[in-house]
């Protein structure tokens, strides 16, 4: 069975965050700072040799997903597609999968008291349409699909396939997830496809608000 994730190009995205206000808009998401998609900018080095780059992250639909594993009533479930789900009429509120999930996906919503997060916009999926942070991307950095079809079809910009680690991982090559120091691996087999750019295998990297 074909396992469907995100691709993102950290070489292409410009930071101008139309995925996440994309993500909002369709999921209705009023509250001010609860997002299902982030778009996160960092630093890194000094002068004359500084860099900046941006970050898209969303849920990732692990393949051992952590949320899954802390909901106490099953709200939580991977559905036949392979994505990672969540059944709002069985959520209590109990905030465990904000707590379990290493990326901090999982968003609080507390006026309705139940969690919500990135469905992968599987409704519009199901009636032959894009996530909608992939269409709403001017760069065309986000992509969602078959995790090998997407590997493949980026891999004619020179990708070789899995690397070791996040340095490994340049503008010449696509991997598929590997720890970088902003995203790190928590262990839950994300299904996630990057381009990275060089810099942003760099430790020594800053937190930054553009």
């Amino acid at each position: 069975m074909a396992k469907l994730g995100f691709y993102f190009d950290g070489t292409s995205c410009v930071g101008c965050k139309a995925c996440q206000i994309a993500c909002k808009d369709k999921n209705r998401i009023m509250v001010p700072g609860n997002r299902y998609r982030a778009v996160e900018s960092y630093e890194t080095g000094a002068y004359p040799l500084a860099f900046v780059y941006h970050f898209s992250g969303t849920c990732n639909h692990c393949e051992a997903p952590a949320c899954m594993a802390a909901c106490p009533t099953g709200a939580l479930f991977v559905a036949p597609d392979t994505t990672v789900q969540l059944d709002a009429k069985s959520c209590t509120g109990c905030k465990q999968c904000l707590a379990a999930c290493p990326y901090g996906h999982p968003q609080f919503f507390e006026e309705a008291g139940t969690a919500g997060k990135c469905d992968a916009c599987i409704a519009l999926r199901n009636a032959g349409r894009n996530p909608v942070c992939v269409d709403a991307c001017p760069m065309r950095a986000i992509d969602f699909g078959d995790l090998d079809k997407l590997e493949a079809r980026y891999a004619g910009q020179g990708a070789s396939g899995a690397t070791a680690s996040a340095k490994a991982v340049t503008p010449q090559g696509v991997t598929t997830y590997a720890a970088l120091p902003c995203w790190p691996d928590g262990g839950t087999a994300p299904k996630l496809v990057i381009k990275a750019k060089d810099c942003m295998g760099e430790e020594g990297f800053r937190h930054v608000i553009l």
